[in-house]
């Protein structure tokens, strides 16, 4: 599914909070929107999963105009993971899932051998087929996402929002959930919080500051100093990993930065504590 935004302006009590916001998602690709926060991140996902509606512009999905579909058939197009759940689910991971199937069915239609499937299915796809009848909120937060994660599949979305989908996440449960998301071949659009999570995965970056889109293109062509010092306010070293080819990134205070050193360059608050912030890629390498 290919994905557009299109000057797309929101604002809420007079305050424009997303200014002639547009960018393109290809199908199957990974696209990633970062910024600081406050800067419209969450907004312009909630306008793309159809949670406020634009003051102007036009958001398409394979050329139709998302505010001319109706609930259920939004619903069967575009799958969303949220950064927060809600903490009193008393339901097992099996019937979060088959959550998923509600777009699909009648107000009235019980399950059938057909979403036992799918539910069977989106649980294997994310390795949780032996969690399903776990009660949800036993679950750790990266298994809770994995169920979340399923849930999308069983609803057979061509489309996935992720809002800030490793936030809370130690770094394995990080790795694991983005290397599901881009293994599923589904065209997504995530914000993300981590710049070298979405150095190592995205296919492209849109960069949002103020409202506005300031930047974006591949990763390689995006994430440099100069941009990440004015959107970011903080000083960075970009290299390329060997063995990825992706940027990865060092941060540091400005004014902060002790040099580079014999193996890579490391920055260093003032009372000598590394201020650097790295994550190890899958296979071993940094990214």
């Amino acid at each position: 599914m290919r994905v557009q935004v299109d000057g797309v302006c929101w604002s809420v009590d007079g305050q424009p909070i997303l200014n002639d916001v547009s960018l393109e998602i290809e199908p199957g690709s990974l696209v990633g929107l970062i910024g600081p926060n406050g800067s419209g991140k969450s907004t312009l996902l909630r306008c793309v999963y159809r949670l406020y509606r634009p003051d102007s512009g036009a958001i398409t999905l394979d050329g139709e105009d998302l505010q001319r579909l109706g609930s259920r058939e939004s619903a069967r197009r575009t799958a969303v993971v949220l950064q927060e759940y809600p903490t009193d689910f008393q339901f097992t991971v099996k019937e979060i899932v088959s959550m998923g199937r509600n777009p699909h069915k009648g107000m009235f239609d019980m399950d059938n051998d057909q979403d036992y499937r799918v539910v069977r299915d989106a649980l294997g796809q994310v390795g949780m087929t032996h969690f399903a009848n776990r009660n949800f909120n036993t679950l750790s937060g990266g298994e809770k996402q994995r169920v979340i994660i399923a849930r999308t599949l069983a609803q057979q979305a061509q489309f996935l929002v992720l809002d800030e989908p490793t936030n809370h996440l130690d770094i394995r449960y990080q790795l694991e959930t983005m290397e599901l998301v881009k293994g599923l071949g589904i065209t997504t659009l995530a914000a993300l919080h981590d710049l070298n999570i979405a150095a190592g995965y995205c296919d492209a970056i849109y960069v949002i500051d103020g409202g506005r889109i300031v930047a974006s293109g591949p990763p390689q062509q995006v994430l440099q100093p100069d941009l990440i010092e004015e959107v970011f306010g903080v000083g960075s070293a970009v290299s390329t990993d060997p063995l990825t080819g992706r940027p990865r990134i060092t941060f540091f205070l400005n004014g902060h930065q002790n040099g580079p050193q014999e193996n890579g360059a490391q920055a260093h608050h003032a009372n000598g504590h590394a201020a650097a912030v790295e994550l190890e890629a899958p296979g071993g390498s940094a990214f």
